[in-house]
């Protein structure tokens, strides 16, 4: 019998003969991550549990990037106690105002493939872009894991998502996430592994394996995994050894379902208010009016999404009235763009640039909106109030799609 991606790696972690989908085991973690909105709850429980110093202060990592620069008078009080706890239990690896967590932590090389990676945001499933399982958890679970360097999980079944054949020009990665979820639903991959294959995924960039990776959690999955090739020991910097370079499905691995796409047949589309799994084209939205339009966040903040935006920004005004907000998703991309002109097309068009960090995604600094306002944007999440005020309306979409929206100031599709 073979074994899906998710059990070699549990395997290979466990030192177990053979696992199955169900089975509860005890996995050593390879890297933590703790953010600056729970920093202080994973402090307090450390220390409520009675522990005494952290099991590898080498393998966990600080970062400071949903409250950044400080929008609320608590924030401050997030970055002493981090500051605090990093200084008494000697964590080396601290970021301020470098990025977003989900960027660094793959970015910086925190995160090597076949590792087993547990962070405190739901999003931590990006890391499977370069084939981690990487799954998010709360403050108690890692409190405890940084105690004991170990996390008791169930081993999930796998659903293995097949694409074949060559996108169309104006799809994005984006596009076939959100399609992926309006089909399974936003609890239809709960407690599962998504598994990414076929000519179309290897086709992708590092980069766009990240977005999907990352949206795989809005249709409830433990966990996304990608199969590391040459892009991905590039990115990572590394040459992959034989272990990571067999993790790969197994033709007789058991799966729970496979789906499969061809890349011809997918269309821009969009999440509609205020369900991540409502989604339609675009072609079906156009006309709808915008006030502001938000590209960034862990999902689509990288370079190659900043540069299809000013692809279709080139030359261009953002329309009259409509607030284009960009927000690289860490330093050394924003530091890439500016070298490629990219930052330059963008603010010549009109873009409000950011410094790197989450803003707009969750609600904090840079550009929420108020009643009855509606906005095109590249993150993840359109739940109400996440962007201001329970009326405001979010609606999803690619790169692409949200910059031809900024120009047109209504829903259209990029041509």
């Amino acid at each position: 019998m073979g074994y899906t991606i998710i059990e070699k790696i549990i395997r290979h972690n466990t030192g177990a003969q053979n696992v199955k989908p169900g089975d509860i085991v005890t996995v050593k973690a390879d890297r933590v991550m703790i953010h600056d909105i729970f920093i202080p709850f994973v402090a307090d429980k450390f220390e409520e549990m009675g522990f005494k110093k952290l099991w590898d202060p080498d393998k966990a990592v600080l970062i400071y990037d949903h409250l950044v620069p400080a929008s609320q008078l608590d924030d401050t009080r997030h970055f002493r106690i981090g500051d605090a706890f990093a200084a008494k239990y000697g964590m080396k690896h601290v970021h301020r105002s470098d990025g977003i967590c989900h960027q660094l932590m793959t970015e910086a090389g925190y995160v090597k493939p076949g590792d087993v990676v547990f962070g405190t945001d739901s999003h931590t499933t990006t890391y499977g872009c370069v084939g981690a399982f990487s799954s998010g958890i709360g403050y108690t679970e890692m409190a405890s894991i940084l105690g004991t360097g170990t996390m008791w999980i169930k081993v999930p079944e796998t659903i293995k998502v097949v694409i074949e054949g060559k996108l169309p020009d104006d799809v994005m990665s984006k596009d076939i996430i959100l399609r992926l979820i309006g089909d399974l639903g936003a609890d239809g991959a709960t407690y599962l592994a998504l598994e990414f294959t076929g000519s179309t995924v290897e086709e992708m960039s590092v980069s766009s394996r990240m977005t999907i990776a990352n949206m795989a959690v809005e249709a409830g999955a433990k966990c996304a995994l990608f199969t590391p090739d040459e892009k991905t020991a590039e990115y990572c910097e590394i040459q992959l050894n034989e272990f990571q370079k067999s993790l790969t499905g197994d033709e007789d691995g058991v799966y729970k379902k496979v789906i499969r796409y061809r890349a011809e047949d997918f269309v821009p589309v969009m999440a509609c208010p205020s369900q991540v799994d409502k989604i339609k084209p675009v072609s079906e939205l156009e006309g709808i009016d915008i006030d502001q339009v938000f590209i960034g966040s862990c999902t689509n903040g990288r370079l190659e999404d900043l540069a299809a935006a000013a692809e279709v920004l080139k030359g261009k005004k953002v329309a009259d009235y409509v607030k284009l907000i960009v927000t690289p998703a860490s330093r050394k991309i924003y530091q890439e763009a500016m070298d490629q002109g990219i930052m330059e097309i963008l603010s010549e068009a009109g873009a409000i640039i950011t410094h790197p960090g989450c803003g707009l995604c969750c609600g904090r600094t840079g550009g929420i909106l108020s009643d009855g306002e509606r906005v095109v944007a590249t993150n993840n999440r359109n739940f109400l109030g996440r962007m201001g005020t329970s009326k405001v309306e979010i609606y999803l979409a690619s790169p692409k799609t949200a910059a031809a929206c900024a120009l047109a100031g209504r829903i259209v599709s990029a041509e």
